[in-house]
């Protein structure tokens, strides 16, 4: 049985900060939210972001109904670690660092001493390839002379060869650098102690969750949902006019087919502009606008599609 996901709850926005658990949602559960968090080493970013993952309210709310998540209080989990728990976590990630770099020059000295056992037919073949076009290309061009001014030996003015006398090990040579696999988790840390809430009346309780609180916060809610078990993916939609993008798979591979609405009511005023405005900026767009209409009382979501037709 696998554990629930831990929503990461601050200021009333639900976080997901495993990379595995960001993978599960999207893959099994096709919950995509929005990356919020900036990538090392790249300063200036509008477009590719990192973790932590902030989900949707509405997101965070059908995880937990669903049994799939919990909330987490992240900003009272943390507990402040003692020195010598410190240094202990320390020496052990540099003891695992240090492991995996030695297992890796091991891996390389193997392999360059015996560097026909490391490669597969294909690539031994195409590396012979390469040798007889080499050797013909050297074939083909006349060879060069050696003449009084072009020394054949190097001089020891030339910083980049070892002087007479000097052997080649001797000279300084810097480490070549390394990959290692650090865990990012924070979950596994010793001073990481979350209390989960597994219901949204808990969460509520606890004051750390509150939504849906309103009859508006009510519909949205019903509406995902009722998309969401529909096999649709969903994402925000307020630069096309609408609560949701409604995608028919992952939106990494297709385009969305609807600009969703919601109604909070069947008796909830629309007026006739807004209809043409919604049907002409979904064409617009190249997408059907999705008026969402949420009965309260039954919990029915009922559907009706807007485009902009031309006459004449």
């Amino acid at each position: 049985m696998t554990h629930p996901i831990l929503l990461r709850v601050s200021n009333f926005k639900a976080y997901v900060w495993d990379v595995d658990d960001i993978n599960i949602l999207r893959s099994h559960h096709h919950i995509c939210g929005i990356l919020t968090g900036t990538l090392p080493h790249l300063s200036s970013q509008n477009i590719f972001l990192g973790l932590p993952l902030q989900l949707m309210p509405e997101e965070a709310v059908l995880l937990v109904e669903n049994g799939i998540a919990v909330f987490v209080d992240d900003p009272n989990a943390h507990i402040a670690p003692s020195p010598l728990v410190l240094k202990l976590w320390q020496e052990a990630r540099l003891s695992d660092v240090r492991q995996q770099i030695a297992l890796t020059e091991e891996k390389e000295s193997i392999e360059a001493s015996n560097p026909d056992r490391a490669m597969s037919e294909s690539a031994k073949r195409k590396r012979k390839e390469r040798e007889e076009r080499r050797a013909r290309a050297m074939a083909n061009t006349a060879p060069n002379v050696a003449t009084e001014d072009s020394p054949s030996s190097p001089t020891p003015e030339n910083p980049s060869q070892p002087a007479i006398g000097e052997s080649p090990d001797s000279a300084i040579v810097p480490s070549a650098p390394h990959t290692v696999h650090i865990p990012a988790s924070s979950s596994t840390l010793e001073w990481y102690a979350p209390h989960s809430h597994s219901s949204l009346t808990i969460a509520r309780e606890a004051g750390i969750w509150q939504y849906p609180s309103t009859l508006q916060e009510r519909a949205r809610c019903g509406v995902f949902r009722d998309l969401w078990e529909k096999g649709y993916y969903m994402g925000g939609g307020i630069k096309f006019g609408g609560e949701y993008l409604v995608y028919p798979g992952d939106p990494l591979r297709y385009h969305s087919h609807f600009v969703a609405s919601v109604i909070e009511a069947p008796d909830a005023a629309l007026r006739p502009m807004e209809i043409v405005a919604h049907g002409r900026l979904g064409t617009g767009t190249k997408k059907a606008h999705l008026l969402c209409e949420w009965n309260d009382e039954s919990q029915v979501v009922s559907y009706l599609s807007i485009e902009w037709a031309g006459f004449g």
